[in-house]
């Protein structure tokens, strides 16, 4: 039984995971002021935590699908992913780009798959955006099935991939994300070649966010758990997430082709990192 709240990892918490009803579960990024989504954040915060959800939310099923007559409060199920509770500035200020830039093996094997274990995610998932969401934290939140965002009245949030700014290549899994989620090419074009700063307002107009927020980090979690309670029950199909890897295939499919041509000292870091 998971003693919550959880804040991993123990030693440093960078993230912590609350259980406050049995149908959600939150995990809230406190790395600095800013959550930056480091290795340690990711390797040893994020995806342990996913794990620890998705493991109860299983065992909720399993009963829930003995005798679903008996048991019709088991099995619903919804994950949201906020920013620091304590401020309203960033949900997240993207990857450490100067460290995850010495690791060539950080898509292949810390960003990516994180990346791939959300867009799958067996339960429905929200990304409460309660201030600026840059580069990386985007696509965290783009691989999320839903987005609440602050209207930033009474402090500017921007949605941004800024990666175009200061010079940094989009690896395939951040364009496969995005040819996925958005059809139209001048959308595209404004994301990923002009680095728009889109307002909470913009990005509702172009759909980048589903629900726009007056208030604070309270208001828009308060919000955020409304959109999980109304759609927690479609989990207890178990099919959340098996439809989702068929509707985001061709991601999944991209996300594991890694077009780097051989390189020993790739394949030793990885070796390094698993040994």
């Amino acid at each position: 039984m998971t003693s919550y709240p959880l804040s991993l990892p123990a030693e440093n918490p960078l993230i912590t995971l609350t259980h406050p009803k049995k149908s959600l579960w939150i995990i809230e990024l406190h790395n600095g002021h800013d959550s930056r989504l480091t290795h340690e954040l990711i390797n040893q915060g994020l995806k342990p935590a996913l794990n620890t959800v998705e493991k109860e939310w299983r065992e909720s099923w399993r009963i829930h699908i003995k005798d679903q007559k008996a048991n019709k409060e088991e099995g619903k199920g919804a994950l949201i992913i906020v920013g620091r509770r304590d401020q309203d500035k960033f949900f997240s200020n993207g990857l450490d780009f100067v460290n995850s830039q010495k690791d060539p093996n950080f898509f292949q094997l810390t960003f990516d798959p994180l990346i791939e274990r959300i867009l799958t995610f067996p339960i429905p998932t929200i990304a409460a955006i309660n201030g600026h969401c840059f580069a990386g934290a985007f696509m965290l939140s783009m691989a999320c099935d839903y987005r609440v965002m602050t209207d930033g009245s009474s402090r500017r949030a921007w949605l941004s991939m800024n990666e175009v700014h200061f010079g940094a290549p989009w690896p395939t899994s951040f364009a496969a994300l995005v040819r996925s989620k958005f059809g139209t090419d001048p959308l595209k074009r404004k994301i990923a070649l002009e680095g728009h700063r889109f307002t909470p307002q913009e990005g509702l107009e172009v759909g980048i966010v589903d629900v726009v927020v007056n208030g604070n980090t309270a208001a828009v979690l308060a919000r955020a758990e409304q959109l999980g309670d109304q759609w927690s029950l479609n989990a207890q199909g178990g099919v959340w997430g098996t439809i989702k890897s068929e509707l985001y295939r061709d991601v999944l499919e991209t996300i594991h082709r890694d077009i780097r041509p051989p390189n020993p000292l790739h394949e030793d870091a990885a070796a390094k990192a698993r040994l």
